[in-house]
């Protein structure tokens, strides 16, 4: 913006600059849905079992946080104690896809502060066994490393 002043009978232009922030939402990454590479990881998922366990369990805090709730519902910061390695926002991503394919409960009590317990669902607590052989199978291996 241009402004013309009059001071003492002399013209003076004073530049003035308005700065207008405009706030977007961008996502961390985009995922092309159509590339090949997610092509294939579909078709993967659905043909092979083992792919479609490691879609659902993959990565390293999803186990660990199944593991945390073997015991019992948790709150957020209950398994941010457990797990302390993890950051907020990968504990909150994991949390979600948990969620989203049926693993874990999310339940909200509509106070303030917001009170939130995550346990296992039904789907959740089939993967008890699972995981305690592969507690089984990793004790000796973890305490005598190669």
């Amino acid at each position: 913006m241009i402004v013309y002043v009059f001071v003492e009978s002399k013209g003076i232009f004073v530049l003035t600059f308005l700065q207008v922030l405009t706030l977007k939402y961008v996502p961390m990454t985009a995922i092309k849905e159509s590339s090949t590479i997610n092509i294939n990881k579909r078709a993967n998922r659905a043909n092979c079992p083992v792919s479609f366990v490691i879609s659902k369990l993959g990565g390293n805090w999803k186990p660990l946080i199944l593991f945390q709730l073997m015991t019992g519902p948790k709150r957020y910061s209950e398994l941010k104690r457990a797990i302390p390695t993890v950051t907020e926002k990968m504990l909150i991503q994991h949390l979600k896809e948990l969620h989203e394919d049926g693993l874990i409960n999310r339940h909200s009590e509509n106070v303030v502060p917001p009170v939130v317990t995550y346990s296992l669902s039904a789907d959740g607590e089939e993967l008890g066994p699972i995981m305690d052989e592969m507690v089984k199978w990793a004790t000796p291996r973890f305490n005598n490393p190669a």
